[in-house]
């Protein structure tokens, strides 16, 4: 019997931009950290590109795709930090896909990248703290993590904007949720 396998266009269109974020994750694991266990997340401007584009449920396979696959590519499936990772991708996953339906202009792509960004490391703290260190020193991180956090939204929200304005000036177009949440 042979198996064939019907694929979309969406299909594609995922599978194109989860290589995008796992690649862009790999990169980024290979650069050294200011911060230990801080990094920019520049994956996460893929996410917001393809939520503003193509909507939540294509964000969140792609950003799913490249939690499970960035981890199985750099050798840290099912460890700590895999869970850690997973965590703060769904737990910005529901959050973004909160903000998305806000009524009136929306939320634009600085303010997903710094709501996706806390939100991310909100619960990599809370999953930490209840499964690796209870410990209550480990809130004197916070501040830090969260001001850490706060910057690199805004500089991927920068870069997001850049990438989604320049997409609107190709045959690509934008999503209606782009053009609302301007």
């Amino acid at each position: 019997m042979q198996l064939t396998l019907q694929t979309t266009r969406e299909d594609h269109r995922i599978a194109w931009l989860a290589a995008l974020a796992i690649t862009i994750h790999i990169a980024e694991s290979a650069l050294p950290s200011p911060i230990p266990g801080i990094k920019p997340g520049l994956a996460n401007i893929v996410t917001i590109i393809v939520l503003m584009q193509f909507g939540w449920t294509t964000a969140v396979w792609v950003a799913l795709l490249r939690v499970v696959v960035g981890s199985l590519l750099v050798g840290t499936f099912l460890t700590p930090t895999f869970m850690l990772s997973l965590g703060g991708a769904v737990a910005s996953l529901a959050v973004l896909g909160i903000a998305s339906r806000l009524p009136g202009r929306g939320v634009g792509p600085v303010g997903y990248c710094v709501l996706a960004a806390m939100t991310h490391i909100a619960a990599q703290f809370w999953i930490a703290y209840w499964l690796f260190i209870p410990h209550d020193a480990l809130f004197h991180l916070l501040p830090v993590l969260m001001t850490a956090a706060v910057i690199a939204g805004l500089v991927t929200g920068v870069i997001a904007r850049a990438v989604l304005d320049r997409l609107s000036d190709t045959d690509y177009g934008r999503h209606p949720a782009a053009a609302a949440a301007d």
